[in-house]
């Protein structure tokens, strides 16, 4: 039987003609570091090597080198009683974050796999306490250094953005804690205003004034770090690290729900680059939005059913749950 599981992005090679690439980020509770790692390590194959006190690595893996640690700034600072201590009362709330190198087809594949074999372990994600506001970031490599390439997935998630996350609601959990923001509306007007042809500078302005935090659901300052790292210097923190890959941090970490998977994930992204790859579909998305968001300023909850019509006319809503009632006023 055919497995169509991780299907291929409407452009799946890069400029160099590649594969494009994606790495991926799973927060989990549960089970703490040097478990997650000796699981990794039997279920992948490979060696877990302790490198400090909450950082493993797990070496020589079918699908490459893994980066098992906890999740917190602590483990940059310096090794100290206070440290350590400090470390050990944080476990409680602070996720452990599985980190792969970038996955082909195959690769994703197999690491979804590792995640059965972690909900068995025990681990648990957001909505395995109060506090567990865990994630799954997707690291996808861009198809390539151009505005062509760059601009209209980057329109398509902002008009999209509020269909996701009402077809795909994010755990309560999340919405206790602080999480990823949706697009600020002056955003998605100044992109649709600028349209998928736009100058890729004048985008990267747009999002730098508007958007200057890597608090998003599309968090593009990685990729435009890369990409002229100088126009937005003013906005880039210490943490930002420069890749030719979006991230896309809007998911919940449901691993502890056998029913979850990481092609979930995948599919609400493929969604995004489908919506893009469709000048029509753009379009009439941005047509509609500009037509509902002229004069008083409405609820997300109109708009994404109004999205949601659209993209169901076109079959493009696999990636969400039922379409939400109401959808087609």
């Amino acid at each position: 039987m055919k497995d169509d599981r991780f299907a291929p992005l409407p452009v799946p090679l890069n400029a160099l003609g590649r594969p494009r690439l994606t790495g991926v980020e799973i927060e989990l509770g549960g089970v703490d570091e040097a478990a997650c790692a000796t699981l990794c390590a039997r279920h992948l194959g490979g060696v877990a090597c302790q490198v400090d006190e909450t950082i493993w690595r797990v070496e020589d893996t079918r699908i490459g080198m893994l980066k098992v640690y906890l999740d917190t700034a602590l483990r940059h600072a310096d090794k100290s009683a206070l440290r350590d201590a400090a470390l050990s009362l944080g476990r409680e709330l602070v996720p452990v974050e599985i980190v792969t190198e970038p996955l082909d087809r195959d690769g994703l594949i197999a690491l979804d796999g590792l995640r059965e074999e972690l909900r068995l372990a025990g681990a648990v994600g957001s909505g395995g306490g109060l506090f567990f506001g865990f994630g799954v970031h997707l690291n996808v490599e861009i198809a390539a250094e151009t505005a062509g390439a760059v601009v209209p997935p980057l329109l398509a998630f902002a008009l999209i953005e509020d269909w996701l996350r009402d077809a795909n609601p994010i755990d309560q959990t999340r919405r206790v804690l602080p999480f990823a923001s949706p697009y600020p509306t002056r955003l998605v007007q100044r992109l649709v205003t600028m349209g998928p042809g736009a100058d890729l500078r004048h985008v990267m302005d747009a999002y730098a004034q508007e958007a200057p935090s890597r608090n998003y659901g599309l968090d593009m300052l990685p990729v435009f770090a890369h990409l002229d790292a100088e126009r937005i210097a003013p906005v880039l923190g210490a943490a930002t690290s420069a890749r030719p890959a979006y991230h896309f941090r809007l998911p919940d970490s449901r691993i502890d729900d056998p029913d979850w998977n990481l092609d979930q994930e995948w599919r609400r992204w493929r969604t995004v680059e489908r919506v893009a790859a469709d000048a029509g579909i753009l379009a009439e998305l941005s047509r509609e939005w500009m037509a509902l968001h002229t004069g008083l300023t409405l609820s997300r909850t109109r708009w994404a059913r109004r999205c949601g019509a659209i993209l169901h006319a076109h079959g493009l809503d696999d990636a969400g749950g039922a379409l939400p009632g109401g959808a087609a006023q």
